[in-house]
């Protein structure tokens, strides 16, 4: 009789014969995704460096729009983010053509998005004449908005690959792509912005060129060798609508729950780019700066999804709570490590990030490190927030995660932002009591926001009711269908 271990995910026997979390066989998983996310900040550091070098007012522009753009490519993307869970249940199931099956109507998706993308590459002109942003910050936002949100629909088909390769547990392929995409944006960078003299413009066409780049060569790993034959990827490219109305169904709300997330991010730099351009940049490095810590930590948690997937699919809801749960405060754990540590490390990285003849750098910094005090202070809460929501993605639980970040985000998140960052004069809408606290005001609403996010989600997750959800919309689950 097969023992029960050698069936579920990150299993062991210990020596009382009591099962438990293998935590070799999870790093295994986790690593290499720990590192590419860790890439991923080290990529988006690197286009802060390069923004940097053309003045504060690139870096102010960069913080203006970054979580406003993210959040429009969060959500038109929303089909990608449910690959991983259809991968990891088909695939603990057994299903693998099932598997690379869910992979090809996401790309098909991701494609058929393209004039939904272009709508929104045209919109930001529109959209960011709504705030009375500095003329030349709003300038030189418009100029990266574009042709970054135009190209945008190659990073969705990007998460849809790399979605697909952490379902299966082959993170390795994830960390490969995520390397050459990092490697190919310091010379698109440089060649764009400075070579062809396009500046900002420039930064956003060479992040189109990476990840056009890492595309292809993820497409190139999925259709030859074992993987090809395995996962018979090359048989399963047809789209099926039915399975894509699924996995919008559990994919949109995910975009939307982030997107709610980090819309209000983005209004709370919008207001901080308003009060000041000095409060901006210094908001802008430090959130690339407090990447640092969520990267790795996404990595673990997209492990989580995995194993979690995996383990609904093999049948065993209860070890998907346990692994799950472990996962969720093994998240929050090391998001607190490191919070301490750049902490520690701080005023040696924040002037590496700003030109140092520029008039404002010394103004830069010293704000900087006054606000990485609160950005510190609820990383143990954001890893929650990601290890439980990860694993509510790949139970296909999204839609009360989602409706929870909309009022958090928009109820309290927003209107506390600008109660802190405003002053009488100043706020978007008047008559409200306003504290004038300026990016500092920003920070504190958004540890408030972390602090609940995090909490709810874990409870969220530790209710169990995503035990009663079927994301494949038949009785026998993952094994629905051909």
């Amino acid at each position: 009789m097969t023992d029960v271990a050698s069936r579920l995910p990150v299993a062991r026997r210990d020596g009382q014969g009591r099962l438990r979390v293998d935590t070799r066989a999870l790093a295994k998983i986790a690593a290499p995704l720990m590192v590419t996310n860790a890439i991923q900040a080290l990529l988006n550091l690197t286009d802060t460096w390069f923004i940097g070098r053309l003045s504060t007012d690139a870096v102010a522009a960069m913080g203006a729009i970054y979580w406003l753009m993210s959040c429009a490519i969060l959500v038109l993307g929303g089909v990608g983010l449910a690959t991983q869970s259809f991968v990891s249940q088909a695939d603990g199931a057994g299903r693998r053509a099932r598997a690379s099956q869910c992979l090809w109507n996401t790309m098909w998706a991701s494609l058929a998005a393209l004039p939904l993308f272009l709508i929104a590459a045209w919109a930001g002109g529109p959209i960011l004449s709504l705030f009375n942003l500095d003329p030349a910050i709003r300038d030189l936002a418009e100029e990266y908005w574009e042709p970054r949100l135009a190209g945008a629909f190659l990073g969705a088909m990007s998460w849809g690959l790399v979605s697909f390769f952490n379902g299966i547990g082959a993170t390795r392929l994830t960390f490969m792509v995520a390397v050459v995409t990092t490697i190919a944006n310091v010379p698109a960078n440089q060649f764009f912005m400075f070579e062809l003299d396009m500046g900002m413009a420039g930064a956003a066409w060479g992040t189109n060129l990476a990840q056009l780049v890492g595309l292809l060569v993820g497409v190139a790993l999925l259709i030859r060798g074992d993987l090809a034959r395995r996962y018979k990827t090359l048989m399963t490219w047809r789209p099926r609508l039915a399975m894509i109305r699924r996995q919008l169904a559990v994919g949109l709300p995910v975009g939307v729950m982030y997107g709610a997330d980090v819309l209000g991010v983005a209004l709370m730099q919008l207001m901080v780019t308003q009060v000041g351009k000095v409060g901006a940049a210094a908001t802008q490095i430090v959130i690339m700066l407090t990447s640092i810590a969520y990267m790795p930590a996404l990595g673990l948690a997209a492990a989580g999804t995995t194993v979690v997937g995996q383990a609904i699919g093999a049948g065993d809801r209860e070890w998907a709570m346990r692994v799950g749960t472990f996962v969720a405060r093994s998240c929050s754990a090391l998001m607190l490590s490191v919070a301490l540590l750049l902490l520690v490390v701080g005023p040696w990285l924040m002037p590496l990030f700003i030109n140092p003849e520029d008039v404002d750098a010394a103004a830069v910094v010293s704000t900087a490190l006054v606000l990485l005090l609160p950005a510190a202070c609820y990383q143990m809460f954001d890893g929650l927030y990601f290890g439980s929501s990860f694993a509510l993605r790949a139970a296909g639980d999204t839609s009360v995660p989602a409706g929870v970040a909309i009022v958090l985000s928009w109820v309290i998140f927003i209107p506390l932002s600008h109660l802190l960052i405003f002053d009488a004069n100043g706020a978007w809408i008047s008559g409200l009591p306003q504290l004038g606290l300026g990016a500092l005001g920003g920070w504190l609403a958004l540890m408030s926001y972390a602090i609940l996010l995090g909490s709810i989600m874990y409870w969220r997750w530790r209710s169990g009711r995503w035990q009663q959800i079927n994301i494949w919309g038949s009785r026998d689950g993952a094994n629905a269908g051909s």
